[in-house]
């Protein structure tokens, strides 16, 4: 769509002239995110409040201007591409101030623009620790975190974003202000509207400020590494392990091809006779118990078949450790210009049967499939390696996708662990959900946005 010039001029009265812009460098900036696709927008506005974003919102809402809320643009599935061209809704530049830190009821009030990590070093500062560490956690912002849902390396202990938003406030489609949620530990008056939001998309309403529960930092924390001859091993130690009482606050997987491609790119000094490495942590508030929570893990590796178990000795082992695990996803590359890469998550007790299966759908199609991922949550992010130049290839990466879904769908798992739906996943939505499901989600999507203005074309919808 293109929007007429009286809607610039309306925009530009609002938020002044330095807060929107339609040149092609902006709309280029603000075209694409991690998915790589391109769609731009007719214009890119920067609200610089709540005040702003509800009277976007209204005059959108009234002349059916589309409307696409974004945050740092580093999502995986297309969920902040303006599709339908519209108004791209940045929060970066203005909505990214920390409001509050309630030491005395352990949370904080943030505005959606703010990056998680600053969050995260802001009140370790104080003591206390937000944990959701999204791999993107630099750059990315809480607003998008809470959008997406994001997990992260520590979700095997202390779970994920929507594990932490305990209110947000949100600006309906029509102008109107919500606030969803309190800052109680405990709230079951009403329907739980924040957890509605939380994983929208932007589908739904477009969030302001969100209220997060924090936790008191741990004061102990030590890294480890299984080595295991094969993924059968390593997986069956994962949930094995787990049911033996083990609780690290990480527990990421790498298989065989993940490891050589980190040696490879990164010159990381890893066991290149593995066939799989299980890579965590383990913390607490006394040495005993990171001490006993490591010994129950060995023991347990060792059970299923581990080679070895290792404990970092210090910060710069502990970091080598980490930077391997972190460097997966650019690693990887040394395999295909193009990787499908999507973050499929299956109960914990599947995860032999189901990497088994996925590799056989890899080698079907003649394709490397490096696997890394969330190993303690059954969260494993899939990367189907093709020649990004080739169509066959690329039509072929897209039927092995479409067959490993399914596969995760039969065993009780989900299409996404935490990059969501977006556009990249939108047309798989019907081996996930039935038609009434289907039907229920578009229900909801017009009860909050009846016009149909804000992000369309994401999740289906």
């Amino acid at each position: 769509m293109n929007i007429d010039k009286e809607h610039i001029d309306f925009f530009t009265n609002l938020v002044g002239a330095d807060n929107i812009y339609t040149d092609k460098a902006h709309k280029r900036a603000y075209s694409y995110d991690a998915t790589r696709t391109y769609y731009e927008p007719d214009a890119v506005l920067f609200p610089r409040s709540e005040e702003d974003i509800s009277k976007i919102l209204k005059y959108c809402n009234e002349h059916q201007i589309v409307i696409v809320p974004r945050g740092a643009g580093s999502g995986f599935t297309g969920g902040a591409l303006p599709v339908n061209g519209g108004i791209v809704l940045a929060m970066e530049k203005h909505m990214n101030k920390i409001l509050e830190i309630d030491l005395e009821n352990m949370l904080a009030i943030v505005q959606p623009g703010v990056i998680n990590k600053d969050l995260q070093r802001h009140v370790e500062e104080l003591g206390l620790f937000y944990p959701p560490d999204p791999a993107s956690e630099e750059y990315s912002t809480l607003g998008g975190n809470v959008s997406e849902n994001a997990g992260g390396m520590r979700a095997a202990k202390y779970g994920i974003t929507k594990d932490f938003v305990m209110a947000l406030r949100a600006v309906l489609p029509n102008g109107d202000v919500i606030r969803a949620g309190k800052r109680t530990i405990k709230d079951v008056a009403g329907y739980n509207i924040a957890g509605i939001l939380t994983a929208s998309e932007g589908t739904l309403a477009v969030i302001t400020e969100i209220t997060l529960k924090l936790l008191p930092k741990p004061k102990f924390a030590k890294s480890y590494m299984g080595i295991f001859p094969d993924v059968s091993s390593a997986m069956n130690a994962v949930f094995k392990s787990l049911a033996k009482g083990a609780n690290p606050v990480a527990m990421e997987f790498l298989d065989s091809l993940v490891v050589k491609a980190v040696q490879e790119k990164l010159g990381v000094d890893l066991p290149s006779e593995a066939g799989a490495l299980l890579i965590g942590d383990v913390d607490g508030n006394v040495e005993q118990e990171v001490a006993f929570q490591l010994e129950t893990l060995r023991e347990s590796f060792l059970e299923n078949g581990a080679v070895e178990f290792r404990v970092a000795s210090d910060k710069s082992e502990r970091d080598e450790l980490w930077r391997a695990r972190k460097g997966a996803s650019q690693s990887i590359t040394i395999y295909g210009s193009k990787k499908l890469n999507e973050d499929i998550s299956v109960p914990r007790s599947m995860l032999p049967k189901a990497l088994e299966e996925i590799y056989k759908i890899g080698s079907k199609y003649n394709f490397n499939v490096p696997c890394f991922g969330h190993a303690g949550d059954g969260n494993i992010h899939v990367n189907v390696m093709v020649d990004g130049s080739s169509r066959e290839q690329l039509e072929n990466g897209h039927k092995a996708i479409r067959e490993i879904f399914q596969l995760v769908v039969d065993m009780g798992g989900t299409l996404s662990g935490e990059h969501g739906i977006g556009l990249s996943k939108a047309e798989f939505m019907n081996i996930a959900f039935s038609e009434e499901e289907l039907a229920l989600f578009k229900r909801v999507k017009e009860a909050f946005d009846p016009n149909g203005i804000l992000n369309p074309g994401k999740m289906g919808l």
